[in-house]
């Protein structure tokens, strides 16, 4: 009687573990590292870009493209690039002068990256569209931590 109950348990325990074995593979497979909106493909601009798989309203929140970490106190902050980051292609902001003598974009990137507040020892950078993508467009951004080497 008391081998029964144990091999009942042990049935149960094992399928415990199957079933958390099972919800890990399920998270690994759906891990996506960009908004289902947006893919990799060859750029005009450089390289590979990041483009909208569908249209994107403006002010959209994409994610976070950089985190800032601060290793020590003595050591300068790191950059760290996730993928939404690592692919986007830096377009210059181009402005001119209107009748009023104000500078006015007249074009430029179609993001801006916005600074979050530090927690602990990082700061995370949110993507934002500055306007409405349409499909097919690559999202741009005017890069401002470093100058693009061509």
């Amino acid at each position: 009687m008391e081998e029964l109950k144990m091999t009942e348990q042990n049935d149960e325990h094992l399928e415990v573990i199957s079933e958390n074995k099972a919800r890990e593979f399920e998270k690994k497979q759906t891990y996506k590292p960009l908004p289902d909106n947006l893919f990799i493909e060859e750029s005009m601009i450089d390289g590979q870009g990041l483009f909208a798989s569908k249209d994107i309203a403006d002010n959209t929140d994409l994610g976070i493209s950089h985190i800032e970490i601060e290793k020590d106190k003595m050591a300068p902050f790191e950059m760290i690039r996730t993928p939404l980051g690592g692919f986007i292609n830096h377009e210059k902001t181009v402005k001119e002068t209107n009748e009023e003598g104000q500078g006015v974009e007249v074009s430029g990137p179609n993001c801006k990256r916005i600074r979050g507040r530090m927690d602990g020892c990082k700061i995370e950078y949110s993507l934002i569209t500055k306007r409405d993508i349409k499909a097919g467009e690559e999202l741009t951004l005017e890069y401002s931590m470093y100058i693009p080497v061509k």
